[in-house]
């Protein structure tokens, strides 16, 4: 009986189709033959939309279902404490999704036959609409049973002197001390009013804000523009305005790049809840870069990061497959991470099909490369139970 209901929303959409080709072929029977075309041409978009219909259906059952399957994560999502010290491993990914569907995760998450507790998204600074506190994307992932990660970017560009009238006129020159106009309070009205959603949100959302600001080559926030000092005053004055607002609801993400000095930028105990990195094999796909193991792209920033006795994250985990066996360096990644790697809590896979920040789109999917996700399926189920979540 139970299957039969579940049956029933098909059913009726198929029921609903044939009603309406019943009428199309109806009125085509009384229409000359010159009308043909124009007939054709709805009856196709009669089929897409209502392919489109059952489709979302489809995914909307899916969604149902994993929510169900992180029920096991309930206890721990809206408690920051359990979150930031969980002992079981978090699970997350990026994917260049959109706002009302993450259909691209469910399927990884399908391929890896396990369910994400946290899902990362990108948010830059700036004025327009794009720029504010994400509050649909956040309350989706939540609807969704787990909880959002955003990676909180401060490009300053997109800021109008009518609006912030403190900052530099000249966009040319405005990322030239960006953060040192940040630390001064230039774009404090805008980060008040992202702080006072967030807060709206009453959930626990982790927030990595001006990620790898000690790599000179990527972004504007980084030291070609900035002194590290500046980084530290901007990162204490953002955190300043949310403790002002009381916005207690934040895990305070802090993620240098491993390849470049970092010791200099640390916000300092109190501001930071977890430290996160990414670790990503490019292979031989760019000019300057070489096959790196696991090992060889964390071991030694680990030990110095452990030092400051915080949980970390790999908030980008990934590899390329050109250079090297791509299987193999995640079977190693995987594996080591529990004996070799204690302090890492979360793990987010970077899960990009058109990733550009470098001059080529590379592709870091793994969704449909079966050596690799039968692969890490056989080494996260090695891991010990204590650090394995539920089915």
């Amino acid at each position: 009986m139970d299957k039969f209901l579940k049956k029933i929303p098909r059913i009726l959409y198929v029921f609903i189709a044939l009603i309406i080709g019943f009428l199309i072929v109806m009125a085509i029977a009384t229409i000359s033959k010159d009308t043909a075309g124009p007939i054709g041409s709805l009856l196709n978009r009669t089929s897409t939309l209502i392919g489109g219909i059952e489709e979302n259906a489809i995914l909307k059952q899916r969604e149902n279902r994993r929510a169900e399957k992180l029920n096991w994560f309930t206890a721990i999502r809206d408690d920051k404490s359990n979150l930031i010290n969980s002992k079981i491993i978090l699970l997350g990914a990026s994917d260049n999704t959109q706002i009302d569907s993450y259909e691209k995760i469910i399927n990884l998450e399908d391929s890896l036959r396990t369910t994400f507790p946290i899902i990362h998204i990108y948010r830059a600074w700036g004025e327009k609409r794009e720029h504010e506190f994400p509050m649909i994307e956040a309350e989706t992932i939540y609807g969704l049973g787990s909880i959002p990660m955003i990676t909180w970017e401060p490009w300053v560009g997109a800021f109008s002197l009518q609006n912030y009238p403190n900052i530099e006129p000249s966009l040319e020159k405005r990322d030239k001390g960006c953060l040192a106009a940040i630390a001064k309070g230039d774009y404090d009205s805008y980060i008040v009013k992202w702080a006072l959603e967030a807060k709206k949100f009453a959930h626990p959302i982790y927030i990595r804000f001006g990620h790898e600001m000690n790599d000179p080559y990527h972004y504007p926030w980084g030291p070609q523009n900035n002194f590290a000092q500046d980084y530290i005053n901007a990162w204490h004055h953002v955190h300043g305005i949310f403790e002002e607002n009381q916005v207690d609801n934040i895990i305070w993400v802090w993620n240098p790049h491993l390849s470049y000095d970092f010791e200099g930028y640390y916000p300092g105990d109190r501001f930071v809840d977890v430290i996160s990195f990414g670790v990503l094999n490019f292979g031989t796909s760019l000019s300057w870069s070489k096959w790196w193991s696991f090992d060889e792209l964390l071991s030694n920033s680990y030990e110095l990061l452990s030092m400051r006795n915080k949980p970390m994250m790999i908030s980008e985990f990934g590899s390329l497959s050109i250079g090297g066996e791509r299987s193999e360096w995640f079977k190693q990644a995987i594996s080591s991470i529990p004996k070799d790697y204690p302090a890492i809590n979360s793990i987010i896979f970077f899960h990009y099909s058109n990733e550009t920040s470098t001059d080529k789109s590379l592709d870091w999917y793994i969704v449909a490369d079966q050596k690799v996700t039968k692969e890490l399926i056989t080494q996260m189920n090695l891991w010990p139970d204590s650090v394995r979540a539920a089915k």
